[in-house]
């Protein structure tokens, strides 16, 4: 009998919990959500000044480390820069590389090269750009 009467009290405490929760975890992850809506939505300047932002700190973080400060101008300026096609130079330079690569094995096994160029666009619109 007493068991019963636990197993009773303990669903209705159950019950008033979860309608006393107020909806809270249907909002669970919703900042998240927002954080990227909030991303998606800002200008290059506020990036910029974002980024220019995050150096500082990291530059004071240093000095307090007894590390010399950072370029806080070339930093952002490495970091801001894309060339042409919103690809990072580097990256570029090491896809053209691997499509390079590509073009020897072809060659070796007989077949006919990729064009470099083309290859390389198709690639990088591949990794999502």
């Amino acid at each position: 009998m007493i068991l019963i009467a636990v197993s009773i009290l303990a669903v209705l405490a159950a019950a008033v919990s979860y309608w006393g929760s107020g909806g809270i975890y249907s909002k669970l992850g919703s900042s998240d959500l927002e954080m990227r809506r909030e991303i998606a939505e800002s200008t290059p300047a506020e990036a910029q000044e974002e980024i220019r932002q995050m150096l500082e700190a990291k530059s004071r973080r240093r000095q307090a480390r007894g590390e010399a400060p950072l370029d806080i101008e070339s930093e952002l300026a490495t970091l801001t820069s894309r060339a042409p096609g919103g690809h990072d130079a580097a990256l570029r330079e090491e896809v053209r590389q691997l499509v390079v690569a590509r073009n020897e094995r072809r060659a070796r096994q007989g077949k006919e090269p990729l064009d470099v160029d083309a290859e390389v666009e198709r690639q990088l619109r591949d990794l999502g750009g």
